[in-house]
């Protein structure tokens, strides 16, 4: 997964929950733009939208943008941080058997899932799916566990620790059976996990999930209007090849791409817009 894009209406309030709460790097700020990650990979673009309104919170949109850690240091690291300067902002957390999530609420109310994954040799399969769920998480306790002197230092400093990636973003969608004819039989996805008609699971290459979409909040929710909120969300594909032949399957189905030569995007049945490119 690349970038997620949110229109923002206080773009500098933003910028400072996503650096010195989240403790994510502004990679670079242009005017109404600021983007914001780790190292030279983006994580979150901010595009500043003050004359935009928020959605209501039945609509479709954006769920979470979930936050991958390389250690548990560095997870606790930006937990602390986000308690220590944004404490009203913690809304859970979760061992879901493949990763430990923690979960939060932006300043303008968009999603944020801070997690780490467990080993894959540790990843239970059966038939294609994979077993996760949902079981409480101290997060105290995992801060006693893991926040070492390197992680309290780096808290009190607001440095930075460890390596961090898009590892998924959950969508809030309409329906789930729409979900599922869009983003695996036409994208290409590939089934992971379900939860009946509330919930769908979907990846690449055997993660436990790259993509999700729920009906939690916002069952029956039809095309979304322009609003504060999810702006893009942004696909890599390995080489031009799989681009390609992206273009090619989109254009079976029918479904509207723009195809600038370097990326591919479209909206889903929420005008959800996905943006894919390559990683070469």
């Amino acid at each position: 997964m690349g970038a997620v894009t949110l229109r923002v209406a206080d773009l500098d309030g933003m910028i400072r929950y996503y650096r010195d709460g989240v403790t994510l790097e502004l990679l670079s700020h242009d005017g109404p733009v600021a983007v914001l990650g780790r190292g030279t990979t983006p994580i979150v673009i901010l595009q500043h939208a003050p004359e935009l309104k928020h959605a209501s919170p039945r609509d479709a949109g954006l769920f979470h943008t979930a936050i991958l850690f390389d250690t548990r240091e560095a997870l606790a690291t930006a937990i602390a941080s986000v308690a220590t300067r944004y404490p009203g902002t913690f809304t859970g957390s979760a061992d879901h058997l493949v990763s430990e999530a923690f979960y939060f609420t932006d300043p303008e109310g968009n999603g944020v899932e801070l997690y780490f994954d467990r080993d894959r040799s540790t990843w239970s399969w059966v038939h294609g799916t994979v077993e996760m769920a949902t079981i409480y998480l101290d997060p105290n306790g995992y801060l006693r566990d893991h926040l070492g002197e390197a992680g309290t230092a780096a808290v009190a400093s607001g440095a930075k620790l460890g390596d961090a990636v898009v590892g998924h973003v959950h969508l809030s969608v309409g329906d789930v059976a729409s979900a599922r004819e869009f983003y695996v039989e036409r994208l290409g996805f590939e089934t992971t996990a379900e939860m009946g008609d509330q919930a769908l699971f979907v990846s690449a290459g055997g993660y436990h999930h790259h993509m999700a979409m729920n009906t939690w909040n916002s069952r029956g929710a039809g095309r979304r209007g322009l609003a504060l909120g999810l702006g893009k969300v942004e696909i890599v594909v390995p080489t031009a090849d799989d681009l390609g032949e992206l273009g090619e399957r989109m254009a079976h189905y029918g479904v509207g791409a723009r195809d600038d030569g370097r990326t591919l995007a479209f909206d889903d049945p929420w005008a959800n817009l996905v943006e894919v490119r390559t990683a070469e």
